[in-house]
């Protein structure tokens, strides 16, 4: 069940792949924006989907977070994502990515609920 206080945490090695410059949003070699933002979208969808049942499912809304340091590649980053609103079908996570020296960001994430079959019918 949904309900405000629920959390979840992943966590990963920050690979090549994962680099500002593999994204091209920078031209060195450590955890990119856009890859932290992703991992804290997935963290944020995971921790609904285990309280949603098919065909339900969410999409993420908006984002507000900072990036306040580098992480290097090969570095271990988690991310925390708690539930800390509910309005109808929107939900907002309080988010957090450490990696081995201290937090790397933190922000806040919406995503809505969505009935897949329906939503996929809108868009086709």
């Amino acid at each position: 069940m949904l309900q405000v206080g629920i959390s979840h945490t992943l966590e990963k090695i920050v690979l090549q792949s994962d680099s500002a410059n593999n994204y091209g949003s920078g031209m060195v070699d450590v955890l990119a924006t856009p890859a932290m933002i992703a991992f804290m979208e997935k963290t944020c969808m995971e921790l609904a989907n285990f309280h949603l049942q098919a065909p339900f499912n969410t999409v993420g809304t908006a984002i507000d977070i900072t990036h306040d340091k580098a992480t290097p590649i090969g570095y271990k980053i988690k991310c925390t994502a708690t539930l800390i609103e509910i309005n109808g079908k929107l939900l907002k996570f309080s988010v957090k990515v450490e990696d081995e020296k201290g937090v790397a960001g933190s922000g806040t994430h919406t995503r809505a609920i969505i009935d897949v079959d329906k939503f996929m019918a809108k868009i086709k």
